[in-house]
């Protein structure tokens, strides 16, 4: 499989998954599974293991990084867990994770891998696939804090010499049940009075407690602060900036900002509601059948949709314009079943609503938010 030039600042949702679904996706037995390094020891008991894509080879992400992404990457996160706490039985839930602009390479990558650390674990995870900025609340719930951070593979968090340290401003914002970290451009229009904001010159480092910013905030900034002085030998000096106000930026700001910019105006796309959606997205639901013994990918039903259109011999799709489900009945075959993911997938692509997440779920593993998902 030959590397494909990672194109600049091109969104992964431009192409498909064009490995998964494939004669190469198809190809991941449990053999192959044996041998990859990475999932030793895996699943054997309760805790959260995050690996990164790099170069079509799956690498341990180090567990003090964990909720911290890189746009032009692509993860895989395997959450185990015991439903019953009582009982001795592990269950698994294993999402794979689109950055922003990770190229299509590294996604399929991940995406396969996903499948192959499912037959790992002899099928029992459920499968989940994730874009950033749409993040599901389950992906959410493992981290107290989820920072997101310009670069990729190449872009190392402990590696960097603050004397060189490129500048950065992180946007740290959210509510009492989630706090997310986000990297924005280097300039003064995006500050506000209602977040928080580190402005991160490497060696030293200044945090904007918006006057209006929430008491969950200024805590999540000053732990990413404790980080951040942490990795670079405790070397950076910290300025802690309370109840600041966009129209009285300290002189000491004015002059690390390069633009001109009034601050204030530009509301980051990021503090958008995860729950907000489009009140008159129609909801759909699709099956995927080879009993014609050719894969076909057919329309059931839009707008109205019950429980009952689903059948146990075939995989159906439903999007719901918030989350999309692929249901795997029973009786699938095996082709159904491996297609599921990367049907819906590039379904999505093309969709009004192409950044949901995606679950996999076979027959008797439903959820209530996938019941909740139809009529």
């Amino acid at each position: 499989m030959a590397g494909l030039v990672k194109p600049k600042k091109r969104c992964w949702q431009e192409t498909n998954l064009e490995y998964f679904g494939s004669d190469t996706e198809r190809q991941v037995k449990k053999s192959s599974a044996m041998t990859e390094k990475a999932w030793k020891g895996c699943g054997e008991k309760v805790e959260l293991k995050i690996w990164r894509i790099v170069k079509f080879k799956v690498e341990d992400w180090p567990t003090e990084d964990y909720g911290k992404f890189f746009e032009g990457d692509s993860y895989i996160i395997l959450n185990t867990y015991k439903k019953d706490p009582s009982s001795e039985e592990l269950d698994h839930d294993v999402h794979f994770y689109i950055g922003k602009y990770s190229t299509q390479d590294e996604y399929g990558t991940a995406a396969y891998k996903t499948v192959e650390l499912d037959t790992y674990l002899d099928d029992k995870p459920i499968q989940h696939r994730e874009v950033m900025e749409h993040e599901s609340d389950l992906f959410k719930s493992y981290f107290k804090a989820i920072s997101k951070m310009k670069g990729g593979a190449e872009t190392g968090f402990r590696h960097v010499e603050p004397k060189k340290y490129t500048p950065r401003l992180l946007h740290v914002f959210g509510d009492r049940k989630k706090t997310n970290i986000k990297e924005v451009k280097f300039k003064k229009d995006y500050l506000n009075d209602g977040d928080v904001f580190l402005i991160d010159l490497g060696l030293q480092i200044f945090q904007w407690n918006g006057e209006k910013s929430s008491k969950e905030e200024r805590w999540a900034a000053g732990g990413e602060v404790s980080k951040l002085r942490s990795d670079r030998g405790g070397k950076p000096t910290v300025e802690v900036l309370d109840d600041c106000k966009v129209d009285e930026i300290p002189d000491v700001l004015l002059e690390v900002f390069p633009d001109e910019g009034q601050p204030g105006t530009k509301r980051s796309k990021f503090c958008k509601k995860s729950d907000e959606t489009d009140a008159g997205y129609e909801k759909v639901l699709f099956r995927l059948s080879d009993a014609s013994s050719e894969m076909t990918f057919t329309e059931v039903a839009r707008g109205s949709i019950s429980k009952s259109q689903l059948d146990s011999s075939d995989v159906f799709i439903l999007d719901s314009g918030k989350h999309c489900y692929v249901w795997v009945g029973r009786n699938a075959s095996p082709d159904e079943k491996k297609n599921g993911l990367s049907y819906a997938h590039n379904y999505l692509v093309k969709s009004a609503s192409p950044l949901q997440p995606v679950t996999v779920i076979g027959e008797g593993q439903e959820t209530k938010g996938f019941y909740a998902a139809f009529n």
